[in-house]
């Protein structure tokens, strides 16, 4: 089976959908663990971190499970705010390129993991055009490793495009660049 933008993941038996993030922090944290390298003490300030995002008004989440429940790839995301820490951090570095304005009325991308195990298959794809298709922002924002990856050229497909680079989050190693796309995401 082959997919395309918007379809069902190539693994027919994954099914993305609605996910109570909060009731399955812990299992969505371990795929993010082992998607992007988390370390124990990493993945404990990411729990207190996930649970007060969805606290915000708007915040959602989608869930990619295999039949028997097991969760494999999540997303969540909220209508963004200035007052948000992340939009604290990376308003500076748009201020700089003129593009502080995709702050507001955006829909931010907060976190996106696959396990390994299904990426290269349609599942992150499938999370994100999920998502930002029930968004009522006009446009969407993510902030991804600053290097180039699989899934920078996921966003880059999607519409996605570099409005700030080299961006340095505290605490994080690598420099981060900040994305931005128009909503719907494109499909090919």
């Amino acid at each position: 089976m082959s997919a395309s933008f918007g379809s069902a993941p190539q693994t027919p038996e994954v099914v993305v959908g609605p996910l109570d993030l909060a009731a399955r922090v812990d299992e969505a944290l371990a795929v993010q663990a082992v998607a992007f390298g988390l370390s124990a003490d990493e993945v404990g300030v990411r729990r207190h971190i996930v649970l007060r995002h969805l606290a915000c008004p708007g915040a959602r989440a989608l869930g990619a499970t295999m039949p028997d429940g097991r969760l494999v790839g999540f997303v969540y995301g909220m209508p963004n705010s200035r007052t948000h820490w992340w939009s604290t951090v990376v308003e500076p570095y748009l201020r700089d390129t003129g593009t502080d304005w995709w702050l507001d009325d955006s829909f931010v991308i907060t976190e996106l993991h696959v396990h390994p195990a299904h990426q290269g298959m349609g599942v992150g794809r499938e999370l994100i055009t999920r998502i930002t298709d029930s968004a009522a922002e006009p446009r969407s924002i993510l902030s991804a490793i600053d290097t180039e990856s699989p899934a920078r050229g996921l966003y880059r497909a999607l519409g996605y495009s570099d409005l700030a680079g080299q961006v340095h989050f505290p605490s994080a190693p690598r420099p981060y660049a900040v994305m931005g796309a128009a909503l719907p995401l494109l499909r090919p």
